[in-house]
């Protein structure tokens, strides 16, 4: 992230509209259940109202100085915080009933980082969670913000099929003006069906010849 980027995210204003509108909409319609895995969290904009919705929260960030930062404030206290990276959780299987990205997806260095991400998340959230994110459509002006920092957009229109590859079930995407919401589940019928197959497969793949 860049210097303004990073001073726009830690404003009071940000945090407001982040707690007051943007989370608000991004989780409407969706249950969270009682552990929600924050990726992204940032300074922590959204953290504190999440930690009012949902018993637990676990917030993992790619920026140290971020993490340490949220780990110490006082509005996201008794919230666990991680450093780490999307694409590679430091979680086991199942852990969470829920996960929320926020603006995360487009700091991802490559499509193909952003996919690797999407599996993490559904590997740690337990079946039957749902993910939730915002993210920000491409456009001369969003380039323009994210100058001298990392900016791979994401294509609403992509994010059925691309979340659809790796797992996901019954994928929604909501487009409204500045960004779009997204909505996918880690359905619990189609994960036993896809783990049907795996073991189907690997019954039916002849054995390996010892040399």
């Amino acid at each position: 992230m860049n210097a303004l980027e990073n001073w726009f995210c830690a404003t009071s204003f940000w945090r407001r509209l982040t707690q007051n509108k943007l989370l608000p909409w991004i989780v409407s319609g969706s249950s969270l259940g009682d552990h929600v895995l924050e990726v992204g969290s940032g300074p922590g904009a959204a953290t504190p109202e999440l930690k009012r919705l949902v018993p637990r929260v676990t917030s993992i960030e790619y920026s140290h100085a971020f993490a340490v930062g949220l780990a110490i404030d006082p509005h996201a206290a008794s919230s666990q915080v991680v450093q780490g990276d999307a694409s590679t959780l430091p979680f086991a299987d199942a852990s969470f009933s829920a996960a929320v990205a926020i603006l995360m997806l487009h700091h991802l260095r490559s499509p193909e980082l952003q996919n690797r991400a999407f599996i993490e998340i559904l590997r740690v959230v337990r079946p039957g969670g749902v993910f939730l994110a915002f993210e920000i459509q491409d456009g001369r002006l969003q380039r323009a913000i994210h100058r001298h920092s990392t900016f791979v957009p994401v294509a609403p229109a992509s994010l059925p099929a691309r979340l659809s590859a790796v797992g996901f079930a019954r994928v929604n995407v909501d487009v409204r003006f500045g960004g779009f919401r997204v909505r996918a589940y880690k359905d619990s019928i189609a994960d036993e069906g896809r783990e049907n197959m795996r073991r189907l497969h690997d019954c039916s793949s002849p054995p390996l010849e010892r040399p």
